[in-house]
């Protein structure tokens, strides 16, 4: 059988300033689900996957991942999680090769180099694969921290807005992507402008008080 994952979000509450964008927020989540976030601008969606990653602090509540609080075990958790947000992530001095190749080591994949130039290929970058970071455009710097949820091990997967900056073919590859994730027993959470094609997502809409499913 193979590992059943849990994420539980646990009466969350966020402050913005003198604003609280939500409060006594409970979700869980478990191996298998592809879910979206919505909410009207400003909600606290970008907040809340922050939350949820480990990288800011709700002024109330807890995120659990497999029964733990994610503060007191932190290393287990970031071995489990592959986070995105909207800056790309990627070092500009390196190529695209050489990011990839850096994260392949970092997250201990046992993956070879022909994954690499495989992935390159699905991304749009193979051709470009020598250009150092810094001298690609934005859009390809975004395909380059994509790349990484190809040659990502980790059951969870956090993304903020993937789809910025790729077209109607690439959002697809995308989906695809994220679907097969789930039927792995993965967990993907994810917030975008974009319709996203897919049958098995399910919508989370954040209100200011409390989730609606």
């Amino acid at each position: 059988m193979p590992n059943i994952n849990q994420l539980h979000l646990h009466n969350l509450s966020c402050q913005r300033g003198e604003k609280c964008l939500f409060s006594g927020l409970e979700l869980h989540l478990q191996s298998g689900d592809f879910v979206q976030i919505e909410g009207h601008n400003g909600i606290g969606k970008t907040s809340l996957l922050r939350i949820i990653a480990g990288l800011a602090t709700p002024l109330k509540g807890t995120v659990h991942w497999n029964g733990e609080d994610i503060r007191h075990n932190r290393e287990t958790f970031y071995s489990d999680l592959l986070y995105l947000g909207h800056a790309s992530g990627i070092k500009p001095e390196l190529t695209a090769w050489e990011n990839l190749k850096f994260y392949q080591k970092i997250s201990a994949s046992k993956q070879g180099d022909e994954i690499l130039w495989d992935v390159l290929q699905i991304v749009g970058l193979l051709g470009r694969e020598d250009i150092v970071a810094a001298q690609l455009s934005a859009g390809q710097q975004k395909r380059i921290a994509l790349a990484r949820l190809w040659l990502s091990q980790a059951p969870l997967w956090i993304l903020d807005e993937p789809f910025n900056a790729i077209d109607k073919s690439g959002v697809q590859v995308l989906t695809n992507l994220f679907e097969q994730h789930a039927e792995r027993n993965g967990i993907v959470i994810l917030t975008s402008h974009q319709e996203v094609p897919s049958n098995q997502l399910k919508i989370v809409r954040l209100e200011k008080f409390k989730f609606l499913e």
